[in-house]
């Protein structure tokens, strides 16, 4: 039993890497390799060789690029994910095919570089190293019905002009975010979110969402006001906090060392939550790897907020909600489905 139990922990992660150039699926399979966690057990040009290569091998995480002759990445997630489900980490160029990407079924994605440089190349490599190991921890498939339960609840109450909810979330956050968001109605208290993702990623992920909820929702500015009807997203690469001004709040948007392991972070935020809205604020806490928002959490609960946890079943990757709740964070955790319900309750 020992023996069978030593052997699990040190099996690797198996990984397919699937992109239609032959230099670029070698430097990927080369590079991730070095890691050793991590075997490469096939490439594959197209999503037709990489559908045959998934049934023969059984990867572990597949890593995919979405520009592709025949069939582009999105297409093939699309048919993919409802019969074989897979952790896939999408290679993408900065665009807003990778929310397209992540909406068909994708745990994360990676951005192609300056590759003409070996530091370029190098960062893509560690940060896919680092997506893979997350991936190969997620849960797949069952989300779509997950998300797709949600129910959108009725307008808010006039107390609620004084309240203000603060979301944190990783891995598979920003797909529960969108559902979540889509489920509030147009007057929804005024709402601070940080999701993890690089820069110029979070200014097309508000716009997406301000395109698609009836709130209107923006990449944080300083001097934003935090006011009923609007949602802000921490720009990447900043840490946002909020402060008094008047009977309301602004963000205040900095450059900064990583908290938690990240910027911009979920801990931050929540900490400045916590110091100056006090009982006022409601903290929700989403799927994601690490422990980021987790300390946070526990501030806002201690300074009498109303806290929320999403729950292991309905996250992509419990970790950070995981974490909250083990130190005390979180007052109640719940599905995904459930939460709207219960921050309505709570105005």
């Amino acid at each position: 039993m020992n023996t069978m139990r030593t052997s699990n922990m040190k099996r690797k992660i198996k990984v397919l890497v699937v992109d239609d150039s032959l230099l670029f699926r070698e430097k990927i399979s080369k590079g991730i390799a070095q890691d050793a966690s991590i075997e490469v057990v096939a490439t594959a040009s197209d999503p037709y060789e990489a559908r045959d290569k998934i049934i023969e091998f059984k990867p572990d995480v597949m890593t995919l690029d979405v520009e592709m002759p025949r069939m582009n990445g999105i297409e093939f997630l699309k048919r993919l994910m409802p019969q074989y489900p897979i952790p896939v980490v999408v290679v993408s160029a900065v665009s807003h095919n990778v929310f397209d990407a992540l909406n068909a079924g994708a745990v994360d994605f990676v951005t192609k570089p300056d590759l003409s440089t070996q530091r370029g190349f190098d960062f893509l490599i560690n940060e896919l190293i680092i997506k893979i190991k997350i991936a190969s921890m997620a849960k797949v498939g069952h989300w779509k019905k997950e998300y797709a339960d949600l129910k959108t609840i009725g307008s808010m109450n006039r107390e609620a002009s004084s309240k203000i909810i603060a979301i944190g979330a990783s891995t598979g956050g920003t797909e529960a975010i969108y559902n979540l968001l889509r489920a509030f109605p147009r007057d929804i208290p005024g709402t601070v979110i940080v999701q993890h993702m690089p820069p110029v990623f979070t200014r097309m992920y508000a716009e997406r969402l301000n395109n698609s909820c009836l709130m209107e929702v923006k990449e944080a500015q300083t001097g934003d006001r935090v006011c009923q009807g609007r949602v802000l997203i921490a720009p990447g690469d900043h840490h946002m906090t909020i402060k008094k001004s008047g009977s309301g709040y602004i963000v205040e948007c900095t450059k900064g060392e990583k908290v938690s392991g990240h910027c911009p972070s979920v801990d931050v935020l929540f900490n400045s939550v916590a110091e100056v809205a006090g009982k006022n604020a409601i903290g929700i806490i989403l799927t994601g790897m690490g422990k980021d928002g987790a300390k946070g959490l526990l501030a806002m609960r201690q300074k009498g907020a109303r806290t929320l946890g999403q729950d292991e079943k309905s996250c992509v990757v419990y970790g950070m909600p995981k974490v909250a709740f083990e130190i005390g964070a979180v007052e109640k955790q719940v599905s995904l489905e459930a939460i709207p319900q219960l921050v309505y309750s709570m105005l």
